[in-house]
């Protein structure tokens, strides 16, 4: 049985370079979002808003989640062990698994403390929550332009941009909130733009736990067809006659991974079907990571495979 591992030099140096941007990203919203949050409860405990106490309340988590997945970063550049052959990169996709199940129960409790609320409406001091809505908005557009320059098929990044469009929402809903309630006086506008709010998070939330979930699953990301990647390699690489047994997953949503078997045609030179099936792979598919296992005849599986039901 031969195994080959592909590396490529210019991958990483590209992956290293936006690897370490994007962290220098998450730390910059981190610091934003945390020192407003401070504010903008105390801000909803005076003012009486739960508009802007539920936005308090998601910046909370959100800067904890963004703290959490700036650390995911750090953590992904320490170097494979024996332990963790791949290293720490999927530890960014559980990170952003779990912002999305944050996410669920921020919006969930936000559902909850606004129906109590309009259930009951309470007074609101809608010139300070004025106030201090727009310097939260100001605060959360400057962290969503941080991040928004980031990568958006790392799933970490997506999952902190999600906390931090939350948080946006949030701060809008509060600012329209108080300035019916200056015109108006009308106070359960609080708690249904909140409610808004809140839905709009359930479905942003539910992609991302969907995604970080399917790439947790080692599913075959959703932009490739693994059955097609394989027809393609035996229509275009040179003494291939079949590819089989074939596995396509990614570790993070942006490092995709292969594992296949080559059925060679007979007198192929197995180091050259090799070196063109990963430069395939690479240059067509975006994976550029594969274990290619080559084979001449009967697959090296079904001997195994009959051993075992024998139980010999």
């Amino acid at each position: 049985m031969a195994h080959s591992h592909d590396h490529h030099g210019h991958d990483h140096h590209g992956r290293g370079h936006a690897h370490g941007a994007n962290k220098t990203r998450m730390l910059i919203a981190a610091v934003l979002t945390g020192g407003f949050m401070v504010a903008e409860a105390v801000g909803g405990i005076l003012t009486g808003s739960l508009a802007l106490l539920a936005d308090a309340g998601h910046m909370l988590t959100d800067s904890v989640s963004l703290a959490f997945a700036w650390y995911a970063f750090h953590l992904a550049e320490r170097s494979a062990t024996s332990r963790l052959t791949y290293g720490y990169d999927r530890l960014k996709t559980l990170v952003a698994y779990t912002n999305g199940l944050t996410i669920f129960a921020i919006a969930a409790w936000i559902v909850w403390e606004a129906w109590d609320r309009f259930s009951d409406p309470s007074p609101v001091l809608g010139r300070p929550m004025l106030v201090i809505a727009l310097l939260g908005l100001a605060i959360n557009i400057g962290a969503f332009l941080v991040l928004h320059g980031g990568s958006r098929e790392d799933l970490n990044m997506r999952g902190a941009l999600l906390h931090v469009i939350g948080d946006l929402l949030g701060s809008v809903a509060a600012l329209v909130a108080a300035g019916v309630i200056l015109a108006t006086g009308w106070y359960p506008i609080d708690p249904i733009l909140s409610v808004l709010v809140a839905l709009l998070l359930f479905r942003s939330a539910w992609g991302l736990v969907r995604d970080a979930g399917h790439v947790l699953l080692e599913g075959t990301p959703l932009s490739m067809d693994r059955d097609r990647i394989a027809r393609d390699i035996e229509a275009n690489v040179e003494g291939v006659r079949e590819i089989h047994h074939m596995h396509v997953w990614s570790l993070d949503g942006t490092r995709n991974m292969a594992t296949l078997h080559a059925c060679l045609v007979e007198e192929t030179d197995s180091h050259a079907a090799i070196g063109a099936i990963k430069s395939r792979l690479s240059e067509h598919h975006g994976i550029g990571h594969a274990t290619v296992e080559p084979e001449f005849g009967r697959c090296a599986d079904h001997g195994v495979k009959d051993k075992q039901r024998h139980g010999s």
